[in-house]
């Protein structure tokens, strides 16, 4: 009998969502024989290769890129689970909704702190980039959403706990502890 196969990605975030994964500490070695991991950076797997059972997705969309990356995983997955803040309401990166985008862009290039004023003010413009998006966009207001795992980031356990019960065609009953993070 073949494993279950699970997937995961990072869009706009800080990628604490799959250190949060890898804080499962010595279970891991327990959900390597539970289930099988394709596109991952867990397993450094670069694209998915199979139908994937679960996906777990940190991170909100921010640009086309993040969009395009977010509905192909959508797609190849079976139940897709958002993770973290970025992933449920935009997080810490939607800190910028509220801001014209033409002026976060001219902070960054050329009003930083960091940028030295002898150099000449260039705002990157090449096809290749992705185009910025409006606002920083939470998974669910691109593709539909099957669970949520709330957290900056979430817990370890709560990964752990969710994702046996998934893999186990169990009802999701996890107590307030693993779901508070303030």
């Amino acid at each position: 009998m073949s494993k279950p196969v699970i997937a995961t990605a990072s869009l706009a975030g800080c990628f604490g969502c799959h250190m949060s994964i890898l804080d499962i500490d010595e279970r891991i070695l327990q959900l390597v024989e539970l289930v099988e991991f394709n596109k991952s950076p867990v397993d450094d797997i670069k694209t998915i290769t199979k139908p994937v059972d679960v996906g777990l997705i940190e991170g909100g969309c921010c640009n086309s890129e993040n969009v395009e990356v977010l509905r192909s995983f959508r797609k190849n997955c079976k139940v897709l689970i958002s993770l973290g803040e970025c992933a449920i309401m935009g997080g810490l990166p939607a800190m910028r909704n509220g801001i014209p985008i033409r002026e976060c862009l001219e902070e960054a290039y050329y009003r930083s702190p960091t940028i030295d004023p002898s150099d000449a003010r260039i705002m990157p413009n090449d096809e290749d980039l992705p185009i910025i998006l409006d606002k920083v966009y939470p998974n669910h207001e691109i593709v539909p959403v099957d669970y949520y795992l709330p957290g900056c980031p979430p817990s370890a356990d709560l990964i752990w706990k969710a994702l046996v019960a998934l893999l186990e065609g169990k009802p999701l009953d996890l107590s307030y502890g693993l779901l508070k993070f303030d």
